[in-house]
């Protein structure tokens, strides 16, 4: 508390940069953080977004013409370029888009994005959030050589989506924008920001990161896309914090638990979880017993299965990113909800990586748990494997990570197995993860 309390302090004083989370208070979202546009930009609706995008990669929209469609993408090879050097460079500005979801003046579209409890399905945000983003590195790498792109445009990671505290109302406007923050070689990283209206004024609600990876028309290996040259001291400053991203994705995969072991700190952590739970009477180290106010991790799974079907398809005829986001994110909220005995709100969604394609027609298995817990914080890990019908063999495609707020405080959870331990510390970090000024602030995020 004493560290979290420093930080704040600091922030406070301006010492040190803002988190991930933005502030409140009315904001132009054409200015919001460090990014500004000069030029004017007619935001597009929503419902455009993947129709833009099956036009820019060609994609047809009906599945029985999905193998010659795919065929046809791959003539486009001859426009991939050989290098870097030889695309031109791109300014932040170039891939500048706002979104308008419309929620308060189409009604008619208001009911694909309620909740039971009249709010906005965030599910349905993570969706629109992954189209988005593809989008986005579109307009970055547009080649006006040719109609259609040459590049197949992934999600890779999401690096973090982070809440203010202002709930969505189903009534009221939403806006989204971004662009390119950062490029590599064949990778981007994505900023993206999203408002809704208030009075005549759109406020912040939510910040996110994303990476994207370029590969090639037959998406079966890594493209080259263009430099990304910043042109202002805050533009350098968002492509300086994209190499830091970049090194400290770097640096938690060098530390994982599942190839290094936990810290001297850690050790002690899951030690002294493990003493609190031996039975006194027996003086066994077989004979555990829960703490008062506390359950065991084993407890709190949750299962779904999910065929995967054409319509779920995104335009490289690959199940949609989004489509397993919101799928993930509506069973861990089931899950919190379940395990706190109260309503639950999403304060953060971090590190999901996507390590698989999902083919159509694939079973996917989602299996949700509670790993750690804080005060009325629940951490909750998703697990993601797919089957094929004829097949038994799994496969793991995503874990998902994401943080909720329940209305009151929730039990401890306790490890049984060293696995569960390793659960447990990973969750922890993860909750860590969030600065002081961010945990603070999740006053009334958003239901799902």
């Amino acid at each position: 508390m004493r560290r979290a309390a420093l930080r704040l302090c600091a922030l406070s004083k301006g010492l040190l940069p803002p988190g991930r989370g933005l502030t409140q208070g009315p904001q132009d979202p054409r200015k919001q953080g460090h990014f500004h546009i000069q030029e004017a930009c007619s935001p597009i609706h929503v419902n455009h977004v993947r129709d833009k995008l099956r036009e820019i990669v060609g994609a047809s929209t009906n599945w029985r013409d999905h193998v010659k469609v795919m065929e046809e993408r791959k003539l486009l090879h001859s426009f991939l370029a050989k290098s870097q050097e030889d695309l031109p460079p791109r300014r932040m500005k170039d891939s500048y888009i706002e979104v308008l979801l419309p929620l308060g003046s189409e009604p008619e579209l208001r009911e694909k994005y309620l909740t039971v409890q009249n709010t906005v399905r965030f599910g349905r945000i993570l969706e629109d959030l992954d189209s988005l983003g593809v989008l986005i590195c579109y307009m970055h790498t547009k080649n006006h050589a040719t109609k259609m792109s040459p590049l197949s445009i992934v999600t890779a990671l999401v690096d973090k989506i982070d809440m203010c505290k202002k709930s969505l109302s189903p009534e009221q406007d939403i806006k989204f924008s971004g662009h390119v923050s950062w490029v590599g070689k064949t990778s981007m990283e994505v900023k993206m920001q999203m408002f809704q209206l208030h009075g005549d004024e759109f406020c912040p609600v939510l910040d996110a990161t994303f990476v994207m990876v370029a590969r090639d028309s037959g998406n079966k290996g890594p493209a080259f896309v263009n430099e990304l040259i910043p042109e202002t001291p805050e533009e350098e400053e968002l492509f300086r914090q994209g190499e830091l991203n970049k090194g400290r994705r770097i640096a938690l995969s060098s530390a994982s638990l599942l190839k290094v072991a936990p810290s001297a700190q850690e050790r002690t952590t899951i030690h002294e979880m493990f003493l609190s739970t031996l039975d006194p009477k027996t003086i066994s180290f077989q004979s555990r017993v829960l703490p008062p106010g506390a359950v065991w991790m084993e407890t709190t799974k949750l299962k779904s299965l999910e065929v995967c079907h054409p319509q779920e398809r995104n335009i490289f005829n690959r199940i949609f990113g989004g489509f397993l986001m919101r799928k993930a994110y509506e069973l861990a909220w089931a899950t919190a909800c379940s395990f706190g005995g109260s309503r639950a709100f999403v304060v953060a969604v971090d590190d999901i990586m996507f390590q698989k394609p999902v083919d159509v027609g694939s079973l996917l298995f989602l299996s949700s748990q509670v790993c750690f817990t804080h005060n009325n914080y629940i951490q909750v890990r998703v697990h993601s494997e797919v089957a094929s019908l004829q097949s038994k063999e799994h496969t793991t495609t995503n874990v998902f990570h994401f943080t909720f707020m329940s209305e009151k405080d929730v039990p401890m959870v306790f490890p049984k197995t060293y696995g569960e331990s390793m659960l447990y510390l990973d969750g922890q970090r993860h909750f860590n993860s969030m600065s002081a000024l961010e945990i603070l602030r999740k006053e009334h995020p958003v239901d799902p």
